[in-house]
């Protein structure tokens, strides 16, 4: 049986029951008292992983709502719950109903799909310790998984609890040897078909763990089977990956951009490199990079000399998606930019520069809750083709724990005309329909729709019929889109610099071209060609080994068809 316990060491650390609007990072008299802290997870009852194997939601599926807790930055929450309650449910933690009630409707908020939950808590970030959803199976029951919080806040910690008996849903919790595990929600990723991303923040932070022991308790607790981690970035003082990456769908990642070799933005480069290099999507193709760019103040200060601004640290809502702005001159183009990678999608933006210093923004504060009977799509989306012959085929797999009665596809070839439909047939849970072939130049639009035997009906994309999948009958090679494309060709600084003995060198290439890099020393001889071949239009990135070097100043240079583009310098110490 769950117990929601309110110790006498989280009213020794809050001062009361709830919050003392605490930021994101840890305090420094936190950091003291993390020293020698004990999480309040380790007296629930419900330690064990689930007894099936489950799947973890992405965030795009459908939900039947989000989580907020009613504390500090309550006239962005205002906006949210305004927001989100035309999506679903809003799960208000809070301590006083009635006050919250008043105060939405002070700001014209309808007080409709809003539960409260009235509970202790210590801060405003439920995105780091609020619950995850999974399923049984593929979609078939409803589960919450619960980390240890990375933070001296056992209110937070114990918030899933409340939460799992507000909605009487069965929580497992990852509070326990063996099964220990500290992580925050803010640096977990998921794509909804098993693979996670993190940084390797998850790795410091159980070092009694081993690599495989952490992969072990995600795969038994949340059915991930493939986890990429990322280095962590030197001026992210929390280290979540939500702060300048977010996935889109199953195979783009809209990822921040910095300037060249400003700031975060040699590693960032780095780790999406490192992913492309290594990594391919859950239908076996390489991820879709989107930029947006990494905003500075209105000083043209980057961090750390300014708060760390993004816009990357959004949340779905089903057919919604809320974006952070800062009243920045980017912001707009922040905007055009999710609107174009997101059709369909009703985009609406909240301020939040008055939240930014405590290192977070809209997603950092909120947490989605899966519905009960998801149907869930697994499709590899059709990419551009030359076929004007034959029929394209349109695959998915569609599950649903009372089993699907019909599924169709809807196309057409102009988005001021109606869709046409196509029986899917079904083997199995693959389905399968046509669309006909179409003449060169022809742009098609899709989506998928399946309704369930219970009598329920979803959509892939969730956002159609407004919202579609895109392909052409053009040449192929036009969905290079598929990998990172530099406006122009450029050199980045090396990360780390002071280095001992290996560090990274990244560089744009802007078409193909025969490309040289070059090592010398502080005289200005050469003393390697690190590259020297023909380059395809992309962003690359190699590790520079000094072992056999003597600690001093060196030189690096890219020169694209034999001339010059830039030259940095690093600094070896060993």
């Amino acid at each position: 049986m769950k117990k929601l316990l309110i110790l006498l060491v989280s009213m020794i650390i809050s001062g009361n029951i709830f919050s003392q609007d605490l930021p994101h990072y840890m305090t420094e008299t936190e950091k003291e008292i993390y020293k020698n802290y004990i999480s309040p997870g380790s007296n629930s009852d419900d330690i064990n992983p689930p007894p099936t194997q489950v799947r973890t939601m992405a965030e795009w599926e459908q939900v039947q709502g989000i989580i907020v807790t009613w504390t500090q930055f309550t006239p962005i929450i205002r906006q949210i719950v305004d927001f989100a309650q035309e999506e679903g449910l809003v799960y208000i933690v809070c301590s006083d109903s009635n006050s919250v009630k008043s105060y939405l409707t002070s700001g014209n908020v309808p007080l409709v799909n809003l539960k409260f939950i009235i509970t202790g808590y210590n801060s405003i970030w439920c995105r780091d310790y609020g619950p995850w959803a999974v399923y049984s199976g593929i979609s078939d029951s409803l589960k919450l998984i619960d980390w240890t919080y990375n933070r001296p806040r056992p209110l937070d910690d114990e918030m899933s609890v409340a939460f799992a008996n507000f909605i009487n849903t069965p929580l497992y919790q990852t509070t326990t040897a063996p099964n220990k595990l500290i992580a925050t929600g803010g640096n977990f990723m998921v794509d909804g078909n098993g693979t996670g991303f993190s940084s390797k923040l998850i790795v410091n932070e159980n070092p009694t763990l081993s690599l495989s022991q952490i992969e072990g308790i995600l795969n038994s607790y949340m059915g991930i089977n493939r986890y990429v981690k990322m280095d962590v970035l030197p001026y992210d003082e929390i280290h979540h990956i939500d702060m300048h990456m977010k996935l889109l769908d199953e195979e783009t990642i809209l990822v921040g951009q910095y300037p060249n070799g400003v700031a975060d933005g040699p590693q960032i480069e780095a780790n999406i490199q490192y992913i492309l290099n290594n990594y391919l999507t859950c239908y076996g193709r390489p991820y879709k990079i989107v930029r947006i760019p990494m905003p500075p103040n209105t000083s043209g200060q980057y961090p750390p000399a300014s708060n760390y601004y993004t816009y990357t640290n959004s949340v779905f809502i089903n057919k919604t998606i809320i974006v952070p702005v800062y009243g920045l001159s980017l912001d707009s183009t922040a905007l055009r930019i999710y609107r174009e990678n997101l059709p369909g999608y009703n985009v609406v933006s909240i301020n939040a520069s008055t939240m930014i210093a405590s290192l977070g923004a809209i997603h950092c504060i909120t947490k989605e809750i899966g519905v009960n009977e998801p149907i869930f799509f697994s499709h590899a989306k059709l990419l551009n083709t030359l076929n004007t012959t034959a029929p394209y085929e349109v695959k998915s797999y569609i599950k649903t724990s009372s089993g699907i009665s019909s599924a169709k596809v809807y196309w057409r070839t102009d988005t001021t005309q109606s869709y046409n439909s196509v029986n899917m047939t079904q083997a199995l849970d693959t389905f399968r329909a046509n669309i006909p072939a179409q003449p060169l130049g022809t742009e098609i639009y899709y989506y998928i729709s399946a309704t369930s035997n219970s009598g329920k009906t979803n959509t892939k994309p969730i956002t159609a019929p407004s919202g579609y999948i895109k392909f052409s009958i053009d040449n192929p090679t036009s969905v290079i889109e598929n990998t990172i494309t530099p406006e122009k060709f450029s050199l980045y600084q090396n990360f780390p610099n002071p280095f001992n003995p290996e560090t990274i060198i990244s560089y744009n290439v802007g078409s193909k071209s025969k490309i040289n890099i070059r090592i010398f020393d502080i005289n200005g001889k050469e003393i390697m060609e690190a590259i020297n071949e023909i380059k395809n239009e992309g962003s690359y990135n190699f590790k520079f080994n000094g072992i056999n070097l003597p600690s001093g100043i060196y030189f690096y240079s890219l020169s694209a068809n034999g001339n010059l583009v830039d030259t940095k310098r690093m600094i070896l110490l060993k």
